[in-house]
């Protein structure tokens, strides 16, 4: 009898088996809320993808119309638009140290020093004159404001009372997708160089 109780101890061993159970939970490091507006913020990343790549031909070859798109849609397509052909001038600037993300989701100016510049960032800051400057930055806040209110406005559960907390998410995601060596405001309000 303690042979066969031995020999059922054993093959539970061997074959890996236990009898305890193991509880996994897996938890993400996001809020709902914060994935509620990532999602919302791909698919409006998503409708301007279709919007460039859709054919305006049918199968004979006429010219097709396009669907009709609210006055709403058509702002922040045009948004994103301006957010993504300013992209590499941000980018220059954030790397001058001119730019920075705040903590509302924003850019936030800083002086454009051109004495204390990389040697490989020099030919890139003598180009930019200041008026320029500060109208792609306030172009592109005009445009990230926009999306911020279009993130609100597909979302039933958001109202314009929420604004200040998405606009504590997209600092949150900017902060996180900036490169090294940028300017970026902890949720604090204080500077730091990521």
């Amino acid at each position: 009898m303690k042979r066969c109780y031995f020999c059922l101890v054993m093959l539970f061993v061997l074959s890996g088996c236990t009898l305890f159970e193991v509880k996994v939970n897996v938890v993400s490091e996001r809020t709902s809320l914060e994935n509620q507006v990532l999602g919302s913020y791909h698919s409006l990343d998503q409708d301007m993808l279709l919007l460039s790549s859709v054919r305006g031909i049918d199968p004979k070859g006429r010219i097709k119309t396009p669907p009709p798109k609210s006055q709403d849609k058509k702002d922040v397509i045009a948004a994103m638009q301006v957010i993504d052909f300013y992209d590499d001038d941000i980018k220059t600037f954030k790397q001058l140290g001119w730019l920075g993300e705040n903590n509302q989701g924003f850019l936030e100016q800083f002086p454009m020093d051109k004495t204390a510049v990389k040697e490989e960032l020099k030919a890139s800051a003598e180009r930019y004159k200041e008026g320029e400057f500060k109208e792609i930055a306030s172009n592109v806040n005009q445009s990230r404001q926009i999306v911020m209110q279009r993130v609100i406005d597909m979302n039933e559960n958001l109202t314009q009372n929420d604004m200040p907390e998405i606009e504590k998410i997209f600092g949150k995601l900017n902060a996180e997708n900036a490169g090294k060596g940028e300017k970026i405001q902890n949720p604090e309000g204080t500077w730091q160089t990521k």
